[in-house]
Parts: structure tokens; sequence; C-alpha cells
């Protein structure tokens, strides 16, 4: 259940806290005092994005905090792990919310969250009804989902839909595969083979690149390279002053020291291998340059070579590892596009296979929707004779159609208010007022049926009045009994019927316009009960009807 909720700085709201109660909460107090602005906070707290206009004049930001404790939290810790959010701790739930004119910040149990993860948790915490959600009980897709919400069908659904998923993405496969044009289809093909076979002769890698840009560098500059070269050797072991010559030198004249200066014969090992050293980096100058090919020819060959790179560069991509992942891309299109005959082949034998699977799931749910649908025909029928619809009937008619996302039936939701009356579809019906009595008996029927703790309803009662008002009360705390109700109503009838009363009202300070809300019990109950029935001129009479009427209530 909803157990608290505070709101600062939203609208007229300075600030605001609210501590429900089990069963039935109502909220009542006069038009315009901001009653609704109370489940507009409810509703920002559950993903719905926040118009900056709402932070109250002069403030910087506004927050919402709305607390849960859940006898049974699975459903939400569920919600939470889809995000990789830690479970409730014994049931409880905290969320936060805090809205500046550039940004919003959003705390689940102090773990900062998207937008998404608010409105998943909405989904498994609150059914909310606001004034004009009774249209979406005029659409066939959401009358589907009230039948299989009645009949426990989610799972057979969802089996459905996976299976319908997959015929539809082989139906967009097999449609691409089939509006090609011949003719551009043989353009397409010629193209990329040109360009595999193009790139797969040239034999292009980023390792060649480098070793012919490199070759190109030293031959470019030859002359240079060889002096140096001859001069690096000369002075290593060619001159009579070479290097060479002067370490043996020195190493003579250590051995010629040892007798005298043990010292000396690990002087003359050394100076053995640096004479060694000078010998083989000057076999290796030589042999790297003395074999250099530096011909006009082999200039040419890597001219071109090169001019090959920085053509295919300019062709196809910047660089050689990218014209390379281009060249497998179009291989692997270039297969694609030759065997579209066999690809279609294959795809038209899995559609049809994914059609007649489809096919099965979906007779099956059909059926069992089938089986569903007179008993809640039955059930919503019972609660409409309750909510003043004596001689009412109600209808679930199903036909079978082609697969859709949501199943093989059209249904219809059919109502015949009153006796004599033929059955007509329910989106033919004028009144506001019976539409809200249908929704709130559809509602009363789900919540023997669903487990989403806590009910919302504003205005449910919009447009009756009278004895159908005492019975829409009553019927909101039957509903009451299986989970929490929140109501926002004008009507005394319904008001009489809460656990828990709470009144909201304004006041003007300062110049300032404040909202507040007030819990009211005793005295303080029947005179709200009583201004509902006659206005701001309390009487005895309205405030002895008053208190009969929360009397009977009971």
């Amino acid at each position: 259940m909803l157990s608290r909720l505070n709101i600062r700085n939203l609208a007229l709201v300075d600030s605001v806290s609210i501590e429900f109660g089990d069963g039935l909460n109502v909220i009542t107090g006069e038009t315009g005092a901001g009653k609704s602005l109370l489940i507009g906070a409810l509703r920002l707290l559950l993903g719905e994005r926040a118009d900056k206009s709402l932070i109250r004049t002069g403030e910087a930001r506004c927050g919402i905090e709305a607390a849960f404790a859940l006898a049974d939290s699975s459903t939400a810790d569920a919600a939470l792990n889809a995000f990789d959010l830690p479970p409730c701790e014994g049931g409880e739930l905290i969320i936060r919310r805090t809205i500046t004119e550039n940004s919003s910040k959003n705390l689940v149990n102090d773990s900062p969250v998207t937008l998404n993860v608010l409105k998943a948790l909405g989904d498994v915490l609150v059914d909310m009804h606001g004034p004009y959600d009774h249209q979406s009980l005029l659409r066939t897709e959401a009358q589907l989902e009230i039948l299989d919400a009645f009949g426990h069908f989610e799972n057979d659904r969802a089996t459905y839909r996976e299976m319908y998923s997959r015929l539809h993405e082989l139906g967009k496969r097999l449609a691409e595969l089939s509006q090609v044009d011949e003719i551009e289809l043989a353009e397409q093909i010629d193209m990329l083979n040109y360009r595999v076979k193009e790139i797969a002769e040239a034999r292009i890698s980023e390792e060649d690149e480098e070793t012919i840009t490199q070759e190109h560098e030293q031959i470019a500059n030859a002359s240079t390279l060889l002096e140096m070269a001859q001069r690096a050797s000369s002075a290593l072991t060619e001159s009579e002053a070479s290097a060479f010559e002067g370490l043996t030198a020195a190493r003579q004249a250590f051995a010629q020291m040892e007798k005298y200066h043990p010292e000396a014969e690990t002087w003359a090992a050394e100076i053995e291998s640096a004479a060694t050293s000078a010998q083989e980096i000057s076999s290796a100058v030589q042999s790297a340059f003395g074999h250099m090919d530096a011909s006009p020819e082999r200039m040419q060959f890597l001219d071109e070579r090169l001019g090959l790179y920085q053509s295919f560069k300019r062709k196809y991509a910047p660089s050689i590892p990218e014209i390379l992942e281009k060249c497998e891309q179009w291989k692997a299109r270039l297969k694609d596009l030759e065997t579209r005959d066999e690809q279609r082949a294959t795809v038209e034998a899995d559609a049809k296979a994914a059609r007649t699977e489809t096919e099965k799931a979906g007779k099956a749910l059909r059926k069992k929707r089938q089986q569903a649908a007179g008993k809640l025909a039955d059930a919503i029928t019972a609660e409409l004779r309750d909510l003043g619809f004596e001689h009412g009937l109600f209808e679930v008619q199903l036909l079978a159609c082609e697969p859709t996302a949501s199943g093989m039936d059209e249904i219809e939701f059919g109502f015949a208010p009153n006796a004599g009356e033929a059955m007509r579809p329910l989106r033919a019906i004028a009144s506001s007022g019976e539409i809200s009595r249908v929704m709130l008996a559809v509602k009363a029927v789900l919540a023997r049926h669903d487990r989403i703790p806590l009910l919302v309803f504003d205005e449910i009662d919009a447009n009756v009045g009278g004895e159908i008002a005492n019975a829409v009360g009553g019927k909101l705390a039957q509903v009451a009994d299986l989970h929490q109700v929140v109501a926002i109503t004008h009507l005394p009838q319904v008001a009489v019927f809460g656990t828990t009363h709470f009144a909201v009202s304004k006041d003007v300070r300062e110049s300032r316009t404040f909202t507040g809300i007030t819990p009211l019990e005793d005295d303080a109950r029947a005179e709200e009960i009583a201004r509902m029935l006659g206005g701001k001129g309390l009487t005895n009479v309205t405030l002895q009807h008053a208190r009969e009427m929360l009397k009977n209530a009971r």
C-alpha cells in the first residue's frame, strides 16, 4: 500500500505530507482547491514527464516522495531486477523525484533511476483512472487486455506474441527479398564484383603499405644512405684507424699485462667482445645497404604501388583496415544478392511453418478467451446492477480474424443499459456517466484477479448523483476490501464510504496561495460532508444529515 506521500513546492502546494490508510481513502475539497494535484504528483513519481511550469512560483525546485509498504514485494522486486536494481528490504519501497528548471533527479530506495524504471514500477504498483481514462475502455486492444487479465492469460498471450513476432519478421524479410528490381540487382552485383575483385587482385595490406613506404623513402635518399653506411663501415672495420684495429691493439696489450695484473684478463675478454660487435655491426651495415636496389625500375614499381594505395583510399576509405573491412561487407552483401532465390525459398518455408505455429497458439488462446468471455460478461453485468443498471446486460463478443500482435480475435464489448433495449457496442454509448460506471464495474471485477496494490480513481463518479452516487461509493468500498483505494470525489454519497478522509483546502496568506490537506475525523468529517451537501452555510439539518450518512455507510 501507499503509506505516505510528501509534496513540496508543486504548483500551489508549499509543503504537504499525507499518511494514507488501508481500504478506501477519499479526498474531497472545493473545486480548484488542488485535489488533482495530489494525483498529478503521484503520476510524476510513476514516470510521467515533468512540466517545469509545475514548480511553485519563486522556487528553484519541487520535490515529491512516496513510501510504499508492500505485503508482497515480488512483482516490484521483479521490475527492479529487470534494471539490475536491488530488491525491496522488508517490503519498503521509497520513490523520490526532484524537478528543477533544467533537470529531473529520480531515486528508488536511494538508487538513481531513469523514467523507464519509474514507469515499470508504476505498472505493478498503481492502477490510475482519471476523468478521461474511461475512453480507453472503448479501444479494442484495451478490451482484449481486460479479457486476458480476467482469464489470467498473460503467459498464453506472451507465447502467442513471441510466435507472431517471428512470423512478422519473416514476413518483412520475405517482402525485402521479393521487392527487388532485377536490373538494379544485376547492377549492384556487377559493382560489388568489380570492387571485391579489384581489392583482391591488388593484395593490399597494412603491413605491405608500411614496407613499400619505408623502401620508397630509403631509395629516394639512397645516395645519402650509402655514403653514411660506407663511413660507418670504414670507422668500424675498414680503415687503418678503425675501431676494430684499435680494439685489437688494446686486447693484445691487456693480454701481455695479465701476468702482472690479473684483472687485465677480464679487460681483454671485454675488448674481445667489443671487437666482435664492431665486426658484426659492420657486416650488417654492408649487407643492408650493399644490395640496395636503387634502380629506376625499382623506384617506378614503388611509385606505382604507393599510387595504388592512395587511389584506393580516395575511392573506398581513408585507411587500409577500413578498406578491407568494407571489402568483407561487400563480400557478404554480394553473397546475399547472389543467393536471393535460395534465401527466398528458405524464408518462405520458415514463414509457412511460423504461420502454422502462430495459428495454433492463436486458436488455443481464442478457445480460452471464448470460455472466459461469458464469465467476464456475467461478472460485469452483476457489478453494473449494483451500480444502478437493474436490467442492464453486458456482452463480450469475439470474432475470428487474421493473426495480429494481440491474437487472432476481434473483440467488441456490448452494453444494453435498460430492459428492452438492443445490445449496442460500448463505443456507441454517449453518456460519460454510464461509461464511468461501466469502467468502475470492470475495475471491480478485475480487482479480484490482479495483484496491483493501489487503485486510484480521480472523479470516477463524474456525472452521477443521488442513489447512483451511493451505489458508486459502496462499490468503491467493496473494491477497497481487496486493494488500497484512493478516490477523489465531489459527492458526499461517495465520501462517506471512506475509511480515511482528507480535505483539500486553499487559502491566501501574504498575497500567496497555499494548498493544504487535512485528515478528517468525527465532527470535522461531518462538517465536510455537510459542506458537500449544502455549501458553506452549514445548518443543524445538514450536519445531522451528514452524521446520518456517515453512520449508515459504516
